[in-house]
């Protein structure tokens, strides 16, 4: 009987009983023989020989099934193990991968929160800078409105008072004749007066105003002036700004002290330019006499000091400051004159540059030829007289 095959292996081979009979020489080998008889002797040899060789087969048909069996069932073991072993990296592996698309499943839902509480920050500060932004540019027309009127409100005072003609319901001083003495120097005639400079000097009650002078636009003056209104720029290379810089600004800005002066037009260009009024006792002691002053009326004269920018010695009531700077520079009346009607100037085609002066061409052309007017006298050495 075979042995019962192990369980999970394939069953042995089983050794089937061949019959085995002799066989006799062939056909030729008898012939070649001569057709001898054959001897019982040989036969009986056969006969023995048969059943050993039959036993013989069989031990080797069991010895080779077994070595089969042992080596199948090595390999379906190696083969089992090596299954188990991918299995097994392969659980990790799904293992590894669900942490993964969990922790990405975190990390997105996370992130999409903290995306929508940003977006919601983000607009709530947009709709509250909006609201600043439409406050403040409410309260900002406003104050140009405002700033419109007063600057309106004083062209009006400044073309109605004038030193030559001072407006008497703003001076009420002046309506006390008992306070002003007789005045020395050479008197003229009064008609005389008026009629060789009915312009400057006119006759007392009669206010000369803008209207009543004669004027004529320049064509060629105003067709700059307009090229530069369609873009304006403070960039002194346009022919308007140039004409500008090359008759006034330049020759206004020229003082004696010329590495000073430089300093004085890079700091009005660039709207740095400081000027204070300072008091008699802040101004360097210099010994002159309140008489030499030409103040003989009581009250006690400034002391006087030098100009920084022209050299001259004469009281100082201001000083500027460039920039940042913490140095004074003392200058007189004529040369503040001076720097005030260039300031004046670029404070206005400043507010032109930036939108804030809302008319018409003409009006804004004659507004800057009258501040390029001041500049001419301011150059020319005319300012008006301090109290």
């Amino acid at each position: 009987s075979w042995p019962h095959p192990d369980e999970g292996h394939p069953p042995p081979l089983e050794a089937v009983p061949v019959p085995w009979k002799s066989v006799g020489p062939c056909k030729s080998h008898r012939e070649s023989l001569g057709g001898l008889p054959e001897t019982p002797a040989g036969e009986e040899a056969q006969g023995e020989e048969g059943p050993a060789a039959t036993q013989l087969d069989v031990s080797r048909l069991r010895s080779s099934s077994m070595e089969i069996r042992e080596k199948g069932s090595e390999f379906l073991k190696e083969e089992l193990h090596k299954a188990q072993k991918e299995l097994k990296l392969k659980d990790e592996e799904c293992e590894r991968l669900s942490k993964v698309r969990e922790q990405l499943e975190q990390e997105l839902e996370e992130l999409t929160a903290s995306l929508f509480e940003e977006a919601h920050k983000m607009v709530r500060e947009a709709n509250m800078k909006q609201a600043a932004s439409e406050k403040q540019l409410k309260e900002a027309r406003g104050k140009i409105d405002m700033l419109q009127a007063e600057v309106t409100a004083l062209k009006t005072l400044v073309i109605t008072s004038t030193p030559a003609s001072p407006n008497r319901e703003l001076h009420p001083q002046l309506l006390s004749p008992t306070k002003a003495g007789p005045r020395k120097g050479h008197l003229r005639h009064k008609s005389t007066s008026s009629a060789l400079c009915p312009a400057v000097c006119p006759v007392a009650g009669h206010i000369l105003t803008p209207d009543k002078e004669g004027k004529e636009v320049d064509t060629t003056l105003f067709a700059e002036f307009q090229a530069w209104r369609e873009s304006p720029t403070l960039d002194k290379t346009s022919p308007f700004l140039e004409r500008v810089y090359r008759e006034d600004v330049g020759p206004c800005l020229d003082f004696t002290m010329q590495e000073l002066s430089a300093l004085v037009r890079a700091a009005v260009e660039d709207n740095t330019l400081t000027i204070e009024p300072v008091a008699s006792q802040t101004l360097p002691a210099v010994k002159v006499a309140a008489v030499d002053c030409g103040h003989t009326n009581g009250f006690r004269a400034p002391i006087d000091t030098t100009c920084a920018l022209s050299g001259l010695a004469c009281a100082c009531r201001h000083r500027i400051r460039l920039g940042d700077s913490e140095s004074h520079y003392y200058i007189s009346p004529s040369s503040r004159a001076r720097i005030t009607a260039v300031c004046n100037f670029f404070t206005y085609i400043r507010y032109i540059q930036q939108g804030l002066v809302r008319q018409d061409a003409e009006p804004m052309f004659w507004e800057i030829t009258r501040l390029r007017k001041e500049m001419s006298l301011a150059k020319l050495g005319f300012f008006p007289h301090e109290a």
